[in-house]
């Protein structure tokens, strides 16, 4: 496995992780060993991160999308089409990318061939975050025009506009997509999806920078503090709550592999840090191994290369709730560009329209795929070849 990490000073790094456990009392201990770094591959500080089985795409305040293949540790190309800073990146299994930044654009990109399947003019203002149902038919985004956007994205429409009256920050689905929360400052609202109502409300102690679900009921929030705090969604009560670093928490990861649960987790004191989680969340996790970049980190992945990717063939999505007919306005079709693709190109396929791979309910209309052919704009002409990222000595 390998840690993936961006940071302000614009530097990528990665750090292969060894799992075997050594002998140490009781205490279970990984090795991480400094693996690459990229120097200045965005030209301004990074600020999101996503992996899949191969690529490892990072987005930064400098508008542009970078790929990296993590199989040939190689820099494989950069995206170029939103014109504000990349705020979120989220994959969905091996075929494809959805982008959101502050020009209010969310992007459907084939993770293939790299072009932008789709561009939807999401939210008046900034796109904050974004999270794709597990099904892979419904997205969720929030933006600072103070709405939560429900995407239906086997049409690419709007499927459903809620006012919050405020800013949210985060949105995030439960494993089963049966819940999900919304962040707003120090605020966790609980929505259930039948009913697309608050269930439930907690309030952490301080702003609130990165959440993520362990379980469908339980919920792990880091901010603007050392502390990270398990919350149960049911019961609204903290399960625990221990010191993970020096200074605030900004990002955090979680995966499980055969006999762990891990956390992963990136401060702005420069660490990232694997934990091992129990099985009764009440339980403070216990230190798998840390690492020290001496860099002010931003965002965070974990790349798992073994893991076969599970949502690749989906059976039929459970209908979600009822949602108003409504719909926001949708963006104009544009290509993608797409920078420095050394290999050839197929022909786009037109029918294919939803991240599940449905092609039962594609239309002319709703094609994520624009039928011309894409007009590729190649912005870095100095990097004819494929650039080996560089390893740590």
């Amino acid at each position: 496995m390998e840690l993936v990490a961006g940071c302000y000073e614009q530097v990528l790094f990665g750090f292969t992780v060894h799992p075997k456990p050594e002998a140490c009392g009781d205490r279970e201990q990984w090795t991480p060993v400094a693996d690459f770094f990229t120097h200045h591959a965005h030209t301004a500080s990074l600020s999101a991160v996503a992996v899949n089985s191969r690529f490892v795409v990072t987005g930064s305040k400098d508008e542009t999308i970078h790929i990296y293949d993590m199989k040939k540790k190689i820099e494989h190309g950069a995206l170029v089409h939103h014109s504000g800073t990349i705020t979120c990146l989220k994959f969905y299994g091996n075929r494809h990318l959805i982008s959101g930044a502050e020009d209010g654009l969310i992007c459907i990109w084939d993770a293939k061939k790299w072009e932008c399947l789709k561009s939807i003019k999401a939210h008046k203002g900034h796109v904050t975050f974004l999270s794709i149902h597990p099904s892979g038919k419904l997205a969720l985004s929030v933006g600072t025009d103070k709405t939560l956007r429900t995407w239906n994205l086997v049409e690419g429409r709007s499927a459903f506009i809620k006012n919050i009256k405020q800013n949210a920050n985060l949105v995030e689905w439960s494993p089963r997509g049966e819940q999900y929360v919304v962040i707003i400052q120090n605020k966790i609202d609980i929505y259930q999806l039948d009913t697309a109502s608050i269930s439930g409300t907690i309030t952490n102690e301080k702003r609130i920078s990165a959440v993520k679900f362990l379980s469908e009921s339980v919920l792990a929030v880091a901010g603007d503090e050392e502390v990270i705090r398990f919350f149960d969604c049911d019961s609204l009560v903290c399960l625990c709550e221990f010191k993970a670093h020096e200074n605030r928490v900004k990002a955090m990861f979680s995966f499980e592999i055969p006999e762990h649960h891990v956390i992963v987790t990136a401060s702005s004191d420069g660490f990232i840090k694997m934990w091992k989680l129990k099985q009764n969340k009440k339980v403070r996790p216990s230190l798998l191994c840390e690492v020290n970049t001496n860099a002010r980190l931003t965002c965070l992945g974990v790349w798992l290369d073994t893991v076969p990717d599970t949502k690749a063939s989906l059976p039929p999505a459970a209908e979600p709730s009822p949602v108003s007919k409504e719909q926001s306005k949708i963006g104009k079709k544009e290509p993608g560009d797409t920078v420095h693709r050394e290999e050839k190109q197929s022909k786009p396929n037109t029918k294919k329209c939803a991240l599940t791979g449905d092609s039962k309910k594609a239309t002319q209309e709703s094609s994520l795929v624009s039928t011309k052919k894409s007009k590729r704009v190649d912005v870095l002409e100095k990097k004819r070849k494929k650039k080996k990222i560089k390893t740590m000595q």
